[in-house]
């Protein structure tokens, strides 16, 4: 058996955060079978579906780097393979014309309220041997309905949640095509994966309810059924269902707070799956090690802290050009010059060990960018006449020794020697004078950095 497996989204919204660990789970089971991966966008509910959303579901899967091997496909374009469908389910007689109005379904539903029943269809215009239908109304476009199995139940291993059953009688013949001839979403998916020939589908569980009717559907239409797995929901620290409350919830608005797609991925992939106790893994790691049997069927909860230290971990690792240029446009909707300043790549090489996001490494990294500021009350409170001697005395020897980060260092520990001060009493006032600031990286990397006529023109004019 080949694995197939799909993501198959409405496009009424963003992509969040459960759509995209569903999107994960079932590219890397696809991947650890060499399967393969299908995108389909369920776009058949008219009046909530945008050009706009499918855009932002297809940014967010090639931001993630979830790519496709089929698709995507567009529920909209098969309408011609939908009504084909239902007229074959009506010549075969396991689907058929309802004539009753949306008024007359509330009636029956209102009157098995009132006697204690589950309101549901009563099944008038469902043909059975020997039963005379009413006489079909003049100019009313009839709803065609899928025969439900009356009796028996139907049973199956959900991937994540284990057996779960439901009889046949808790479902009534639901609608298949509307007035208009249009299909509704149950069977849509239903012949979406049977024409797709899909063996794995990994879903949100608010699908569990739409199982059992694709299940029968199926079966009427004599396909082979695929796996299911339902995944709970994703909920935020305190409990609650994920919103916007607990801050950033579509996918796309990770990039613009300075997340790395590998950091989301990774996050993402513990969020309902383990593999013992390893918390850090490549892409190429979890889809060796992904399977069904580590799912977890409780509920997983967000937790920003832990996406922020991920997120640190792999902008440490990341190659420093790559990050410039996700910074650089940071730095220059900022105000930031570029232009004559030390070498971007070299700077975040320096400052991004502790920046938890690519924002807060522009913010780091900005003092290298614009005209210092200090502080005026600072720089009275460390610029002191016991220091200016040293100061000028550091600035001297600064015009002749070798301009790198230890020869630097070694003309501290002379200057501070000779003129019996402690580290921070010359630091303090230079990174003030320097960079208009008091806390930076290591003083003598940042004057590497910084260079030696940069350096010496901020400290004569502070002088």
């Amino acid at each position: 058996m080949t694995v197939r497996t799909r993501f198959a989204p409405s496009p009424t919204g963003f992509l969040h955060l459960g759509g995209a660990r569903t999107a994960l789970y079932s590219w890397a089971f696809a991947r650890h079978f060499g399967g393969t991966f299908v995108l389909r966008i369920e776009d058949t509910d008219l009046e909530r579906s945008t050009p706009e959303a499918v855009q932002a579901i297809l940014d967010g899967m090639q931001w993630l780097g979830l790519s496709h091997d089929e698709g995507p496909f567009y529920q909209m374009q098969r309408m011609d393979r939908y009504r084909e469908v239902v007229a074959s389910m009506l010549e075969q007689g396991t689907a058929y014309l309802c004539y009753c109005s949306p008024d007359e379904v509330e009636a029956m539903r209102e009157r098995m309220r009132a006697a204690g029943d589950k309101p549901r269809y009563d099944g008038t215009w469902r043909p059975e041997p020997g039963k005379e239908l009413p006489p079909v109304p003049e100019g009313v476009k009839p709803v065609v309905r899928f025969k439900n199995p009356l009796d028996g139940e139907v049973t199956w291993v959900d991937v994540v949640k284990g057996p779960i059953t439901i009889a046949n009688k808790e479902l009534d013949d639901l609608i298949i095509a509307r007035p208009d001839g249009t299909p509704t979403y149950n069977f849509c998916v239903s012949v979406d994966d049977w024409d797709m020939k899909i063996t794995h589908v990994l879903r949100g569980d608010d699908h569990v309810n739409n199982t059992p009717r694709q299940i029968n559907i199926l079966n009427a239409l004599g396909a082979e059924l695929p796996q299911y797995g339902h995944l709970p929901m994703i909920l935020g620290a305190d409990g609650a269902k994920l919103s916007k409350r607990h801050g950033a919830v579509s996918v796309m608005e990770y990039p613009a707070q300075g997340y790395l797609p590998e950091a989301m991925l990774n996050y993402l992939a513990r969020l309902g799956w383990s593999h013992g106790d390893d918390e850090i893994f490549s892409m190429e790691q979890f889809t060796e090690w992904f399977n069904l049997e580590h799912l977890t069927a409780s509920a997983a909860q967000f937790n920003p802290e832990k996406l922020a230290w991920l997120n640190n971990h792999y902008i440490k690792l990341a190659d420093n050009e790559r990050l410039a240029s996700l910074v650089r446009p940071v730095i220059e909707r900022e105000g930031g010059v570029l232009d004559g300043a030390p070498a971007l790549p070299t700077v975040l090489a320096l400052v991004k060990d502790r920046a938890h996001t690519v924002n807060e490494l522009a913010d780091t990294a900005m003092l290298f960018y614009r005209a210092p500021k200090p502080d005026a009350a600072l720089l009275a409170q460390h610029l002191t006449d016991a220091v200016r001697p040293a100061l000028a005395a550091f600035a001297e020897r600064c015009k002749e020794v070798e301009w790198s980060k230890a020869a630097i260092a070694a003309l501290f520990k002379e200057v501070l020697a000779a003129h019996g001060l402690k580290m921070p009493q010359i630091a303090m006032p230079l990174r003030l004078l320097v960079t208009g600031q008091l806390q930076t990286p290591a003083i003598d990397a940042v004057l590497e950095l910084f260079g030696r006529d940069t350096v010496l023109a901020r400290i004569g004019k502070g002088l």
